[in-house]
């Protein structure tokens, strides 16, 4: 194992090492830079990220269908953290006593050595959260998750892909199963993708001449007695209404109970031969919670005070999907900060002044947030809205939900991008082209070196 040298780990300069460059991790990082001053060796900021970019997940549905660009969506970090210190790597574990952290990076493998150990004297821990697998049989080999840009450029190339099979087929099974889409979770990301697929589908069908809309079967299966509960009651009725108003099978107080051999078991006996199936029910926190040591809740989150400070821990903050806050605007007692965006962006702006009180002296500072409300597209010109108490439905609550969040998108370079592509939109119809070839680019390459040159379709 290679270790930074004494000197620096002990250097005058306090190091800040953040592990995560998503919501809470790129924002803290930002503000760290704008309150510290960096260039005189106030403290030197170090950001831990297996990608070079944040990826506001809001946005993904749309990217999904085509509306905004895969790469509008995200956000590069050197470009947007031009005073830190960016290390495209992973965390795998973290030793607070001796106060360093073993990072792998891309490189460890071409060196053929073991992790790199990174010293701190701050940590902020906001590695995020990944999917909530649970143990049904074909998940893992058919399932399609919906939590990166990656996974949502890949499903929309997928659905497209459906429709040409099902439209060159004259296997009645094989086009049932192609028009068969899948989904698995009524909360945000289930609902979103869903609406935003089915209405791009929808329109893509017109340049389909064997294929009609009333040929696919748009499938969401909820486990619970309804969808998107952080509107509201009144908001998720409507939301079923309206989604059933578009020939969409919701399945509320179902279960999926196996995907095998491409055919989708439900608990209400339903079988669903489907070569579609997204999961999008619920997540959990990234396993490295469980190599830190530091102390956890039930459900797998850091205890953190109402500082963000971690539970008897000095120099550690959490905050977000890794962190579970205590919600000092409640009237229960015990209650916690719901992991969502909303929080962990004010989180990160409250965690960053705690770190620059911290290395100066200052007292710290409570996080205290009243929850504005919730906002959710169910496909173009549609959409449900909670805003202050407030309801509105359909196209209001959809302008509402792309209001809320541009102004939330980082950077005024993203910003005008994603608006620009919006005012184009409804300018220009959509783009249908199904770029499959992306997920395996040297797929024609590999075919034609082992054929003797002879090109054709990438193999599967």
């Amino acid at each position: 194992m290679t270790t930074e040298s004494a000197a620096m780990a002990k250097a005058s300069t306090p190091r800040i090492l953040v592990v995560g460059g998503g919501y809470v991790g790129m924002y803290t990082a930002l503000q760290l830079q704008r309150k510290l001053h960096l260039k005189r060796g106030e403290a030197e900021i170090v950001v831990v990220e297996p990608q070079p970019y944040m990826t506001y997940q809001p946005f993904l549905p749309e990217a999904a269908a085509g509306s905004i660009s895969p790469r509008h969506v995200v956000v590069p970090l050197r470009r947007v953290l031009d005073r830190c210190r960016i290390v495209v790597g992973e965390v795998r574990s973290i030793d607070h006593d001796k106060r360093v952290a073993s990072v792998v990076t891309p490189a460890t493998e071409e060196e053929g050595g073991g992790a790199t150990e990174i010293a701190y004297d701050q940590l902020v821990i906001a590695p995020g959260s990944v999917s909530r697998i649970l143990p049904v049989p074909g998940l893992a080999e058919h399932g399609i998750g919906f939590k990166t840009v990656e996974e949502a450029i890949g499903l929309r190339n997928h659905v497209l892909e459906q429709l040409d099979i099902a439209s060159s087929t004259r296997d009645a099974d094989v086009r049932e199963a192609a028009l068969t889409f899948v989904f698995v979770g009524g909360g945000y990301a289930g609902v979103e993708a869903l609406g935003e697929l089915e209405n791009m589908a929808r329109y893509a069908l017109r340049y389909y001449h064997n294929v009609r809309a009333e040929d696919m079967k748009w499938v969401l299966v909820e486990a619970t007695g309804r969808i998107l509960p952080e509107v509201g009651d009144e908001l998720g009725r409507y939301a079923v209404r309206e989604l059933r108003g578009r020939n969409v099978d919701i399945r509320l107080e179902t279960r999926l109970e196996s995907c095998e051999h491409r055919i989708a078991v439900l608990s209400d006996g339903s079988r669903l031969p489907t070569r579609t199936l997204v999961w999008t029910a619920g997540v959990k926190p990234a396993p490295l919670l469980a190599a830190t040591g530091l102390p956890q809740n039930g459900s797998g989150r850091l205890v953190a005070e109402a500082t963000l400070r971690v539970a008897g821990r000095d120099g550690v903050w959490a905050a977000g999907d890794a962190a579970a806050v205590p919600d000092l605007t409640a009237d229960a007692d015990g209650a916690l900060c719901a992991p969502n965006a909303q929080h962990a962006v004010r989180q990160a702006k409250v965690l960053a002044g705690n770190v620059v009180a911290q290395l100066r002296g200052e007292p710290l500072t409570e996080y205290r947030h009243k929850h504005v409300g919730s906002v959710a597209s169910l496909g173009l010109h549609e959409g449900v809205a909670l805003l202050y108490g407030r309801e509105f439905k359909g196209y209001p609550a959809w302008l509402v939900h792309r209001a809320y969040h541009l102004s939330r998108m980082p950077t005024a370079n993203r910003k005008s991008k994603v608006l620009a592509e919006w005012i184009l939109s409804g300018l220009f119809k959509r783009e249908i082209v199904s770029l499959g070839s992306l997920e395996h680019p040297r797929a024609e390459f590999a075919q034609a070196a082992g054929s003797g040159g002879e090109p054709g379709l990438p193999r599967p």
